[in-house]
């Protein structure tokens, strides 16, 4: 094993070019395939972890109070099935006003539980101390960080003049209130429902929770269950923005993979090829052949390992930033994010050199089959007569003779070629798939800006007790805004925090009136709201909530409630906000006005001027001009840039090399081409032919599967549906430049090595003949 390491060192340090190829290509694949399993571990791990801890609950089930006991209730837990069950809790709905603990006005869902543990939904106190007197009231704060004591003392006096203090603030992984109060506490708000707490031996798909919940309430009075809240629809929420970036990021990492098996093998085979004088010699200085294949084994696998560890830390570099916007704006409990996992880091590490080893293993047999005495006196070109009749035809052809020779050179070495196109037509498809997403996403980012005018954005005032309130009334406000100049349309809105019945977690809803133009590119599904009791959503709420259009749901407020229908999904939106019409809002909260306005104004009208006039009309309106743009894009964009980058380098490097064997393979071929005639301009042109025609097909190849990529991956973002005109986004222009990208491809691969082959000289090349 000496000799070997001896011999597998000297080939490493003589061949740098061939090992800086190789380990160039697998960092690139190490660096790409680690982010997309860190992602895919992200979206799952922390939430599984922090929920365990929380013994949280499998399901959240609330009831009518006036329809079934407490006693009715408590039997459910002891069901068949039944893990662990806590509860009946009593549930209340208070309103809060606009601002308090900087939420949203709207109502609050409060539950009576005597302290944060139990067997099921231990919750986490953060700050302050449990409600257990009258008055005392304990907020469930589930954004990333703590409160702090500032907020302590808060008051919240509700409508039935019950005054509630902030003494405590807590977490929930299982979100099963907005916030807690004494069970005697609750007795006198006049809880209308009642709220149990169910862990089920199983619990790993939708349909047995539901089979388990059925089990669990068999007996109850029908109509008494009004509504149920699984953990699989939070972890679906923790995770959704992440599962967005997840199809293209595992798509990217597949891409990787494939093109450093490609690109690795074709190195190691041409390794082999060019270095049969050096396996003869190996074999008759005495290596065995098993010791040959170990020479070239061990030959790749050092820049390989190199490459890997690289690529490690590098993946583990960039995926801290990748996973902080990847989960930018979670709110499930405590959950978070912190390094890769290290199984990540460890099945690349593993992983990756392993891949190596087999892509090289096929033709180090070769070597390990080859005798000595054919390996010394085997030359560096193909045998005699390959590729021969393609060549003969070309050459009757009325093509330049560079061109011709170039053409057929590939048939020479078919399964090297083989090889490299593959690499080519996965660049493209890279390329086609990049350009596609790019494309989409710049269509979603303009979305309701068609008209190109800009938008501008109107509050009356700024958060805080010191802000300063606008001197017009809300009509008022309105009108002018209308009739400022180059002002298109306005759109006020009104937002407020809605109980939904059946639902604990929080629901924000969006009242607006006035400009509708902007639903015209945003709703995908169904119409656009417009009358009292008609509402929309994004996916991610629809889904979460197992709504679909046609669904009716009940939604209170101000201890009004209406009947409200989903009549159309938007193509986004927040998982906890719907929207709805003015009407809606007059009905659950009359005399209610609008606290924001969006203004259109025309194309070409003066953004800076028109906010200038709206500041000058009332110093209690806040203006800001919205600008176009959002993280989901530009990350988007980003990693699509990167990895295309990434792929498109290593397709080139495997041309680069596949060019560089040949070359120095047929170096008497090019010294007699030379010495007939051939000028070095001559030689590049037919160097560069040679793969420009392997770069056409692979461009043709590889066009059609990166549209196929594409579609796979805007089909299957969780969070957004995208429209069919921002899918379509293939036009002829675009689809010549894509051919043209294999073609770019070949060439910036074989240029270098056409140019060292144009400057050889006669006699170098010929001077052993």
């Amino acid at each position: 094993m000496s000799a070997v390491w001896r011999a597998s060192r000297a080939a490493v340090k003589r061949r740098r070019l061939q090992t800086f190829v190789i380990g160039l290509v697998v960092l690139c694949s190490t660096t790409t395939v680690l982010l997309a399993l860190a992602l895919l571990g992200a979206a799952s791990d922390p939430f599984d972890k922090a929920y365990a801890a929380q013994h949280g609950a499998h399901t959240v089930a609330t009831f009518d109070a006036t329809k079934v006991s407490r006693e009715q209730l408590a039997r459910t837990a002891r069901q068949p099935g039944m893990e662990a069950a806590a509860g009946p809790f009593g549930q209340a709905v208070v309103d809060i006003p606009k601002d308090w603990l900087w939420m949203a006005g709207g109502t609050l869902t409060v539950v009576g539980r005597s302290d944060p543990a139990g067997p099921v939904d231990r919750i986490e106190l953060l700050e302050g101390h449990w409600a257990t007197a009258p008055g005392e009231i304990v907020v469930n704060w589930s954004a990333q960080g703590s409160p702090g004591t500032a907020l302590l003392g808060t008051e919240l006096k509700t409508p039935g003049g019950t005054t509630l203090t902030v003494v405590g603030f807590a977490t929930s992984m299982s979100k099963s209130a907005s916030a807690w109060v004494s069970p005697e506490q609750v007795e006198a708000l006049h809880p209308a429902s009642a709220q149990m707490l169910y862990r089920f031996t199983d619990a790993s798909t939708q349909s047995q929770l539901t089979a388990s919940l059925a089990r669990a309430t068999t007996g109850l009075p029908k109509g008494s269950l009004t509504g149920t809240q699984t953990y699989l629809t939070l972890k679906d929420a923790f995770s959704a923005l992440a599962d967005s970036y997840l199809p293209f990021m595992t798509l990217f990492g597949i891409l990787g993979l494939l093109v450093s098996t490609l690109i690795v093998g074709n190195v190691v085979s041409g390794a082999v090829v060019s270095g049969f004088r050096h396996i003869g010699v190996l074999k008759a200085l005495g290596f065995t052949p098993n010791q040959v294949v170990a020479v070239y084994l061990t030959m790749l696998s050092v820049p390989a390992v190199a490459g890997c560890v690289l690529g490690t830390l590098a993946g583990n570099a960039l995926a801290r930033p990748i996973l902080k916007v990847a989960f930018t704006g979670i709110d499930v409990g405590r959950a978070s994010i912190g390094d890769v996992s290290p199984w990540v880091s460890v099945a690349c590490l593993v992983g990756m050199p392993a891949l190596v080893v087999l892509a090289a293993l096929v033709p180090a047999l070769r070597a390990h089959r080859l005798p000595a005495a054919r390996a010394i006196s085997a030359g560096g070109a193909p045998l005699t007569g390959r590729g021969l009749r393609v060549q003969r035809v070309l050459g009757a052809t009325r093509l330049p003779r560079p061109v011709s020779l170039g053409l057929g050179q590939p048939f020479a070495r078919p399964g090297r070629t083989l090889l490299t196109m593959a690499a080519i037509v996965l660049g493209v498809t890279t390329v086609t798939l990049s350009t596609g997403l790019t494309s989409t996403m710049v269509a979603y980012d303009n979305a309701g800006r068609e008209d190109a005018g800009a938008r501008i954005h109107v509050t009356t005032g700024g958060p805080g007790s010191d802000r300063t309130r606008p001197r017009l009334s809300d009509p008022q406000i309105e009108q002018e805004l209308r009739s400022l100049p180059g002002a298109k349309g306005v759109r006020a809105r009104a937002l407020s925090q809605v109980n939904m019945t059946g639902q604990t977690q929080p629901v924000f809803a969006d009242f607006y009136r006035g400009d509708d133009s902007l639903y015209e590119h945003t709703i995908v599904r169904g119409r656009a709201p417009a009358a009292a009791g008609e509402i929309v959503a994004g996916p991610a709420f629809l889904t979460q909530r197992g709504l679909k259009l046609g669904d009716r749901v009940t939604l209170e407020l101000n201890g009004r409630k209406i009947t409200a229908t989903v009549v159309g999904q938007l193509m986004e939106g927040n998982a906890r906000a719907l929207e709805a019409t003015w009407a809606s809002l007059g009905q659950l909260s009359p005399g209610a006005h609008a606290t924001e306005y969006t203004v259109r104004l025309a194309r070409g009208a003066d953004a800076r001027a028109y906010a200038e006039a709206v500041a000058a009309l009332d110093p209690g309106l806040q203006t800001s001009v919205l600008v176009s743009g959002n993280a989901g894009t530009a990350t988007v964009i980003a990693f699509s840039t990167v990895f295309t980058v990434l792929l498109t380098i290593v397709a080139s490097l495997g041309v680069f090399n596949t060019v560089l064997l040949n070359t120095r393979e047929r170096r008497r071929d090019l010294g007699m081409l030379k010495s007939i005639g051939m000028t070095p301009r001559q030689v590049v042109v037919m160097t560069v032919t040679s793969v420009a025609g392997l770069g056409a097909v692979g461009g043709l190849l590889g066009i059609p599967l990166g549209i196929v990529a594409h579609r796979l991956v805007v089909d299957h973002v969780g969070v957004v549906d995208f429209p069919t005109y921002m899918k379509d986004v293939w036009h002829a222009p675009q689809l010549a430049a894509m051919l043209l990208a294999g073609v770019a491809i070949a060439v910036l691969g074989s240029l270098l090595p056409a140019r060292s082959a144009a400057r050889m000289t006669i006699a170098s090349v010929l001077h052993t003949e």
